[in-house]
């Protein structure tokens, strides 16, 4: 239902049942899903490709190009799954030449003021909490949760699970299943309380924190932890997860809380 105020580009793809609020543009080249709701003054620009059952609050501004100087008017995208919500005045960038898309997985919170820059990769179900924001080229996995004005350099990684606290600036990756504290940023335990809300058991979270003692309570570097972990705890997809995000770092983890200070 397109109110009459609204402007939709005759190139827009919009489902049957999406409702459009006044004063809303929506530009050439978008794709909007089923029961999706776009609130008022939102700014929907080329390349956006909006899932199902979505909702966009006032203000936000999805798939202008790059703030990047490099960008030379490529045709890329923001992709955006399915049963997520945008709050108020968020901005969602699309990609340059790099990974030519930004994407957001189905199920996500992206609260009000959060900005998400040209090629970033958002898993499913991540909470990102008021004002946080992604520079370029950042990987986010499943079940992240930043708390508010959180602060992601550029190319890092998050791994799944991981909780970052408030007021943190992110320079070094994120291993998953950690929680994220402090100046600078360290790592002070699993987040257990989050693994629990998602059936983890009791069992499998002190496996989890068996391995991150090895990594920043033992005084071995990643190196000598990595071997240690692999040759003397039991493979599982945990275990496996952990040692390969750190085998992919290009910045390095971040280290633990009494290593760092």
């Amino acid at each position: 239902m397109n109110q009459p105020l609204a402007y939709v580009h005759p190139g827009a793809k919009i489902a049957k049942n999406v409702v459009i609020e006044p004063f809303t543009t929506i530009n050439n080249n978008v794709v909007i899903g089923e029961g999706t709701w776009i609130g008022s003054n939102v700014t929907i620009m080329e390349g956006a490709r909006i899932g199902k059952n979505c909702n966009i609050f006032s203000g936000s501004v999805i798939s202008a190009i790059p703030q990047d100087l490099k960008y030379n008017d490529e045709d890329t995208t923001v992709v955006i799954g399915n049963n997520v919500t945008i709050r108020e005045c968020v901005t969602i960038n699309r990609g340059t030449t790099d990974r030519m898309k930004t994407i957001i997985g189905d199920n996500c919170l992206i609260m009000a003021y959060c900005h998400i820059a040209h090629d970033c990769i958002v898993g499913k179900n991540c909470i990102f909490s008021n004002s946080s924001t992604l520079a370029g080229h950042i990987t986010v996995g499943d079940y992240v949760v930043l708390a508010g004005m959180t602060a992601v350099h550029q190319f890092c990684s998050i791994g799944n699970h991981a909780f970052v606290t408030g007021g943190s600036l992110v320079r070094k990756d994120v291993p998953p299943y950690v929680k994220a504290a402090r100046e600078p940023l360290s790592y002070v335990g699993i987040n257990s309380v989050g693994l629990r809300r998602r059936g983890y058991s009791t069992d499998k979270i002190r496996e989890i924190q068996g391995i991150y003692r090895f990594l920043y309570q033992k005084n071995y570097n990643n190196t000598q932890a990595c071997a240690i972990i692999e040759a003397e705890m039991e493979a599982t997809s945990e275990r496996d997860e952990i040692l390969q995000f750190i085998k992919n770092s290009h910045r390095g983890i971040m280290k633990g809380y009494f290593k760092s200070n």
